[in-house]
């Protein structure tokens, strides 16, 4: 009954034991002296934690003072009892970070024996005299150490990359600053890292010690002032304590147990940054962990290595994924007590979160430079394979024209011929393709009107896309005219609505529209800052994926199955866009569709009327003067020369610029000059520009197979090969021959 009153907190109250319990209980207490008793209790967390029991020799009644008085006091030296354990665990704990504090990196090395390079942190240049923003060699190290003191080192240094003893490097020195000539004492310590038989590394820590010397002198000086060799010490461990509590790097040390033993203020802010709960000391970090099974298995690994005895260092993530993960480099230390065993280890971080992502960015920019370069050394060759293919087909198709219009062979043979014919213009089709894709097409960039050329275009898109899908214009009255070729930004139109066709096979909807938008300088990437005409196609197709997207633009890569498309259709588009100075956007999500946006640099002038004059007749025009013919490729310049003479020209041929001016010396009734553009020696623009210094009014057509942009002048008229004679014809006709 009394046992059961006590541990719910009521105090056992007797005021004379003869009368208030049995004799021979009350015999027991009578024979040591006592007659009244008080036993009261101290509860602590809902259990009985102790009593105080009060004594009188005679019967006393407890009065309700006495009863307060003694509750009071118990309270009170339980409190005292608590708080002496209390300052012994903390001497235990503060001893137990001293042995932290004095094996902990300060300042870190690291030598690359291979490379022979040194990293030191700000911290262990100040020990050597040098500014932060110096670079250091190890040639700094010898001529940084006092002179007394170099051999010592040096012998250290030398016993811990010596691949048989593998000494731990631990040494005393004093160093001359290089730039404030001051002596300071620094206590370095470190390990050779090997591979096999080859140090390839050495890393350590350097602390500087000249405080430590000077209180040690202090101490030899004073020695019989304990007084005062007591307060410099205390003085010192403060001054450690607070360099390790307050550096930016983050320290944490743990015994075997996985148990926390110091924790400095970097880590604390840290770990509470990364997990959401503040690390203390005595706890254990796999319980702090416990809610996240994955990250404390990840950190229960990495800590067992160094608990077995490795000392070494990594960079990894951690972090709860649900709040934030950071990329941190970690040395890990083993941690010994003062009679050498092993009681755990401690690890010096540094968050490298920014380096890393920095290191990332230049290897996607490295990528994006190696990619750009290939494209650009295709481009090259496409380029160059185009105009030969050009050179090729120009007289193949001039042929195939010439006996098409004048209906040989029988019926079946026209056909074959058409057929050839067909298929020559496909090719020259895919040539222009290949052109685009390497921005060497050859353009003639003027002032549109892109809402003109949208609408005028609707009916030819409705019947390339078919009656299941229903194609809608929506562009606004009003348009800016933009600055581009109209031929080639109807084939890239045409390219774009074929591409949205084939990504609705079952129907849906196409549609076309237009817009204004303004480029500001913080936004321009590849393109100049200032107004663009946006045309966009969008359908409500199958959509793509980021991956294929991202490859879109990538010259033949196709998702249409073999034989259904060259691959070269987007590419096409892009490389015109670059090529005017615009930009192609792909937007597009796997089943809801695809848009892609052509932007074209918006024209200051308004777009030139359409010409009611009509293109010249080949045939039937009667003598028109003489042309001079001036090409290097003798069957291009053979079949030009047929069609010349067949739209009424006579024609006088040369097969370079050179012979072309000689002739032109000589004969002085020339109506026109016609010259290819890339050929050996002068080119077809020089030519022209010779002609008229003497012949200004000379009307001079470049004919080229090749987009050399910067080499064709943008006033000269050019005609683009391979021709036919009808084309040659109006490009003769515009220039009014």
């Amino acid at each position: 009954m009394a046992v059961r009153e006590l541990g719910v907190g009521r105090p056992l109250i007797i005021n004379d034991n003869l009368a208030e319990i049995a004799p021979e209980e009350a015999k027991t207490f009578q024979d040591i002296g006592i007659a009244a008793t008080i036993c009261m209790p101290l509860i602590k967390n809902g259990r009985l934690a102790a009593l105080m029991a009060i004594h009188e020799k005679a019967p006393h009644h407890w009065s309700d003072y006495e009863l307060h008085l003694i509750r009071e006091v118990t309270a009170r030296s339980w409190a005292h009892v608590e708080r002496v354990g209390a300052q012994a665990n903390l001497r235990a704990r503060e001893e137990q970070l001293r042995l932290a504090i004095e094996a902990g990196e300060i300042g870190q090395w690291d030598v690359d024996v291979i490379a022979g390079t040194l990293f030191w942190p700000p911290r262990v240049k100040a020990m050597f005299g040098i500014s932060p923003d110096v670079q250091v060699t190890m040639d700094d190290f010898y001529a940084g150490l006092h002179p007394e003191d170099f051999a010592a080192t040096a012998a250290a240094y030398a016993s811990a990359t010596d691949p048989v003893r593998r000494a731990v490097y631990d040494v005393e020195y004093r160093t001359v600053g290089k730039e404030d000539g001051l002596v300071r004492w620094v206590a370095a310590k470190g390990r050779g890292l090997f591979q096999g038989e080859v140090c390839y590394r050495v890393i350590g820590t350097a602390i500087d010690i000249t405080a430590r010397k000077a209180t040690e002198q202090s101490l030899r000086e004073l020695n019989e002032n304990l007084e005062q060799r007591i307060s410099e010490g205390l003085a010192e461990r403060k001054l450690l304590t607070d360099v390790v509590d307050n550096t930016t790097a983050i320290i944490l040390v743990a015994d075997k147990e996985f148990r926390w033993l110091a924790v400095n203020k970097a880590a604390a802010m840290a770990f509470e940054d990364l997990y959401g709960t503040r690390p203390q000391v005595g706890a254990s970090m796999l319980d702090a962990l416990a809610d996240l099974p994955e990250e404390r298995e990840h950190v229960r690994q990495t800590w067992a290595r160094a608990f077995g005895g490795e000392e070494f260092s990594l960079v990894e993530e951690f972090g709860d994924p649900g709040r934030k993960r950071r990329a941190f480099q970690i040395t890990f230390n083993t941690l010994r007590s003062a009679a050498g065993e092993q009681i755990g280890a401690f690890q010096i971080v540094h968050d490298v979160t920014e380096r890393m992502e920095e290191q990332r960015r230049l290897a996607e920019a490295e990528e994006q430079l190696r990619q750009a370069q290939k494209v650009e050394a295709l481009g090259k060759l496409t380029g160059g394979v185009a105009h030969d293919f050009n050179n090729l087909l120009t007289p193949i198709l001039g042929a195939l024209d010439l006996l098409a219009r004048n209906q040989v062979g029988d019926e079946r043979q026209r056909r074959l011929i058409a057929g050839a014919m067909q298929s020559a213009e496909r090719a020259a089709t895919l040539v222009q393709r290949l052109l685009a894709f390497a921005r060497r097409q050859p353009l003639q960039p003027t002032a549109i009107d892109v809402r003109a050329l949208v609408l005028g275009m609707k009916e030819l898109v409705a019947s390339t896309t078919g009656p299941q899908i229903q194609v809608v214009m929506d562009v606004a009255d009003g348009l800016m005219p933009a600055r581009a070729d109209t031929n080639q930004v109807e084939m890239a139109l045409l390219n774009l609505c074929v591409n949205a066709r084939d990504a609705m096979p079952e129907g849906g909807t196409l549609r076309i529209s237009a817009d204004v938008r303004k480029v500001e300088d913080y936004q321009t990437g590849d393109m100049k800052p200032g107004e663009f005409v946006v045309i966009s196609v969008a359908d409500t197709g199958s959509g793509m994926d980021a991956e294929t997207a991202a490859r879109a633009i990538e010259p033949f890569f196709s998702t249409k199955g073999i034989g259904r498309g060259t691959g070269l259709g987007l590419s096409m588009v892009h490389g015109l866009a670059q090529q005017l100075g615009g930009d192609m956007r792909i937007f597009s999500r796997v089943g809801y569709g695809t848009n892609v946006e052509l932007w074209l640099p918006a024209a200051e002038e308004p777009p030139a009327g359409a010409s009611d004059d009509a293109a010249a007749e080949v045939t039937g025009c009667g003598h028109r003067g003489l042309a001079l013919l001036v090409d290097d490729e003798d069957f291009v310049r053979m079949s030009t020369a047929d069609m010349l003479e067949e739209a009424g020209f006579e024609v006088a041929e040369a097969s370079s610029a050179a012979e072309g001016l000689r002739l032109l010396a000589d004969l002085d009734d020339v109506a026109v000059l016609v010259t290819d553009h890339l050929m050996p020696g002068m080119d077809g623009t020089r030519l022209a520009r010779l002609a008229r210094q003497d012949r200004p009014t000379l009307p001079c057509l470049i004919i080229s197979g090749y987009a050399d942009v910067e080499g064709v002048a943008p006033d000269l008229p050019r005609l683009t090969k391979p021709f036919r004679a009808t084309d040659l014809a109006e490009a003769l006709s515009a220039l009014g021959v």
